[in-house]
């Protein structure tokens, strides 16, 4: 079986539509058409149903499209494998989290770039459960989330633990203040709410009303605007310029504090650009690194 006629049928399965998948392979979609028919000749048996909008998986295409995933996939670490020799080199794709993208990557990624410059990486952000099932379908290599996981298929390493605040208007003096809270949140999927709705429980502080947002400066914007509450690691405060505007509450721990991570894959080929961005994290954010002085990470 072809590898190629194997890209072409990925691509129409992922895409669901000829036309889509022939934009995406860059080719006409008569040449689609052709090779998708050429493997269900090969295999003798219908791999899709066609549709007047799109293309449906037969259960034998859904039984094929598993196998095609594993092949590319091991296609794909052979090539990286036999090319990772030498200096660190080539594409790194990595997610993060908004809060570590915000106050931790930019020096990581400065210190990284400075010693790696033929490193070509790609950063996307994302809620932690996003992050990792992305990691898992091995659509990045690597991930900085926040939270303890406890998935047999995720290596996690420990970067740096995260003061937690409660972080209110600046006129709110004590949590005891709070009644009836407007939640300032990330949707679901964010370790940072699962943390304040389970602090709020324990504390008693219910019932609340939960508005959702998608940035850190929408947040926090709101929150000093006194429309609500949130939690976020101290950190984020003081290196966004929020000391002064909004008050930051201690809360006890251990939902105090809350460990970042780099999550890989435990069975994914780990490049050399890949073991040099853990190291130059931990060197930087681990016991002994400069950056756990937080005037020098925020500086």
């Amino acid at each position: 079986m072809d590898v190629s006629l194997l890209r072409v049928f990925k691509a129409v399965a992922d895409e669901e539509s000829v036309s889509r998948a022939a934009e995406r392979l860059n080719c006409v979609q008569s040449n689609v058409t052709a090779r998708v028919r050429q493997l269900e000749n090969e295999l003798e048996t219908p791999l899709f149903y066609r549709r007047k909008r799109g293309m449906t998986l037969t259960p034998a295409g859904k039984v094929l499209l598993e196998y095609a995933d594993r092949a590319l996939r091991l296609m794909k670490e052979a090539e990286v494998a036999v090319r990772d020799t030498g200096r660190v080199k080539g594409p790194l794709s990595i997610g993060s989290t908004e809060s570590a993208a915000a106050v931790r990557l930019p020096l990581v990624l400065t210190h990284y770039h400075r010693e790696y410059p033929d490193v070509a990486i790609t950063l996307s952000t994302g809620l932690s459960d996003k992050l990792i099932q992305e990691v898992l379908d091995y659509k990045l290599d690597g991930a900085f989330v926040s939270g303890v996981l406890g998935h047999s298929d995720i290596e996690q390493i420990a970067i740096v633990t995260e003061e937690l605040v409660v972080v209110t208007e600046a006129k709110i003096e004590s949590l005891e203040a709070i009644e009836n809270p407007t939640l300032l949140v990330f949707p679901a999927g964010c370790a940072y709410r699962a943390v304040l709705e389970n602090w709020l429980r324990m504390t008693g502080v219910v019932p609340y009303k939960v508005m959702e947002l998608r940035t850190l400066d929408g947040i926090l914007g709101c929150v000093a605007a006194g429309m609500g509450i949130t939690i976020s690691p101290r950190s984020v405060i003081t290196h966004l310029n929020y000391v002064g505007t909004v008050n930051m509450h201690e809360i006890a721990e251990p939902l105090g504090a809350l460990p970042t991570l780099f999550i890989r894959r435990k069975n994914a080929v780990e490049t050399r650009a890949i073991k040099a961005l853990i190291q130059v994290a931990q060197d930087l954010y681990g016991p002994s690194g400069l950056s756990q002085n937080l005037q020098f990470c925020t500086s």
